[in-house]
């Protein structure tokens, strides 16, 4: 369990509710959902055991255990997330995937949650995401990304073609950083261009943009959508995440055609994304003349106050650090709040673009990159340790230890 305040509290709350009371699950589920969005978690997940269900929940990127609890004797917890979610609740034996929109449970307040569904060997699995926590991040100046690389996105967002690439792992903000691009652009243009996005699914609704959700099952696919997309006129999309071959072929021949592109893509690191893209089939000349930029993104959590020096540097070439202590402001993680750590590769040009055409392998990449003036995510995660800002522990946490 938790040693946060706020797990320990709903922790107890849920342990006092009545399991055969025919209101248990309703009663459980709006006290976890509550909970969850009062304490900032962005997951919330419920995994079936032999003897109820283990409840934890994500905040700062960081999965805590809540505690293990019934599954209800006349009304199921799972089952009361399905009705909420519009989810076949007979249907047990296959994955789905639904919405809980606000009117309809009052734990939600304002902000829509998605509800996966998993079957496993003691029953189902979900995973609730809360999407309240971006709409922190309205824009590119919310995000707190370094100085340079802010400006430089700025005025790369002004274009009007081009591929413009945010990856990282699952759970790096890419989503929440291409909705402040968005923003953005909304704002600079007063509303004059015409902004549309391919999503799967969408997670925020945004102002003077045009938002659609792909629907895989029809036929409506981010490559499909994409395709019929470009008869509506656009001048800026989005598309969720590139995917496949297929995907990534239609974003550039619209990246190509006049069209400022914007997409997610899991690489792990900026050099790592053209590699990529590379060992997809996508040709060397095509990502050259399209990429406008690849930014790449981590997120590591902030220090507290109540932080203290360390001398563990757990081999970082740093010179001093903090480590995390644990106080009531910070609910005895140590940690407030999340940073983000980023690198943008320089334009495409003279030798990285000749690497590029060569397909040379992504540390020759990098190390062209950074001979160019990129500086790197552990460079960056580095200055935040010495600057007090973060801790080796959390550095190697995310990062790792190659």
């Amino acid at each position: 369990m938790s040693s946060a305040p706020a797990a320990r509290n709903i922790a107890v709350s849920l342990g006092n509710l009545d399991a055969a009371s025919p209101l248990y699950a309703t009663q459980f589920v709006d006290a976890l959902l509550a909970a969850a969005g009062e304490a900032g978690a962005s997951d919330v997940h419920l995994h079936p055991t032999p003897q109820g269900l283990l409840v934890q929940w994500r905040i700062d990127g960081v999965l805590l255990a809540i505690g293990e609890f019934p599954r209800g004797q006349a009304a199921d917890v799972v089952a009361r997330l399905k009705v909420l979610a519009e989810l076949l609740t007979y249907k047990t034996d296959t994955p789905q995937e639904g919405r809980i929109r606000p009117e309809d449970c009052a734990a939600a307040n304002t902000a829509e949650m998605r509800v996966s569904t998993f079957p496993t060997l003691y029953g189902e699995r979900a995973v609730v995401r809360l999407f309240a926590g971006a709409q922190r991040f309205h824009y590119l100046a919310d995000l707190r990304l370094p100085a340079e690389i802010e400006s430089a996105l700025a005025l790369l967002l002004v274009e009007t073609s081009g591929a413009i690439l945010l990856t990282g792992p699952a759970g790096s903000g890419k989503t929440t950083t291409a909705y402040a691009c968005l923003r953005e652009i909304v704002r600079a243009s007063g509303g004059r261009r015409s902004i549309v996005t391919l999503e799967d699914p969408i997670e925020s609704a945004l102002d003077g943009v045009s938002q659609s959700q792909v629907q895989p099952a029809a036929g409506f696919t981010l490559a499909s959508g994409l395709r019929s997309l470009m008869r509506q006129d656009p001048e800026v999309v989005l598309v969720g995440e590139i995917r496949d071959r297929e995907t990534v072929e239609t974003v550039f021949q619209a990246a190509l055609t006049g069209h400022l592109v914007l997409s997610t893509f899991h690489a792990g690191s900026a050099a790592g994304a053209l590699s990529r893209l590379s060992e997809m089939g996508l040709e060397s000349y095509v990502l050259t003349s399209g990429v406008r930029a690849v930014l790449h993104q981590r997120l590591v959590r902030q220090l507290c106050e109540c932080a203290g020096d360390t001398s563990d540097l757990l081999g970082l070439p740093v010179k001093r650090a903090r480590a995390a202590r644990g106080c009531e402001a910070c609910r005895a993680t140590g940690y407030r709040g999340r940073l983000a750590l980023a690198e943008m590769l320089p334009p495409l040009t003279g030798e990285l673009a000749q690497a590029v055409l060569q397909r040379r392998d992504t540390t020759e990449l990098l190390r062209l990159a950074v001979a160019d003036g990129m500086t790197t995510v552990f460079q960056r995660a580095c200055a935040a340790v010495e600057a007090g800002q973060t801790d080796t522990a959390e550095v190697r946490r995310v990062l790792g230890f190659t």
